[in-house]
């Protein structure tokens, strides 16, 4: 299987939450069909790129629980 890197913005607040290992999830549109074992690579952004990132392998994906409270076309990631 192929897996993909997909890169996304992460606001300092919650990349500094994700550093310190206190954030293990990113709740986002489900616009790349990420799936277990892609890469993600989360680049701070505050206006603009700040030169940080964080790069994770993909261990989780959550889709299609309305009755969680997930609507349709978003996803939880969890690395």
């Amino acid at each position: 299987m192929l897996y993909k890197t997909v890169e996304k913005k992460i606001l300092p607040m919650y990349f500094n939450e994700v550093a310190n290992g206190r954030k293990r999830f990113e709740l986002r549109k489900d616009v790349e069909g990420i799936q277990i074992g892609d890469i993600i690579v989360l680049r701070e952004y505050d206006g603009d790129y700040t030169g940080r990132s964080i790069t994770a392998t993909v261990s989780y994906v959550l889709r299609n629980c309305p009755e969680w409270g997930l609507m349709e076309g978003y996803c939880i990631i969890g690395f």
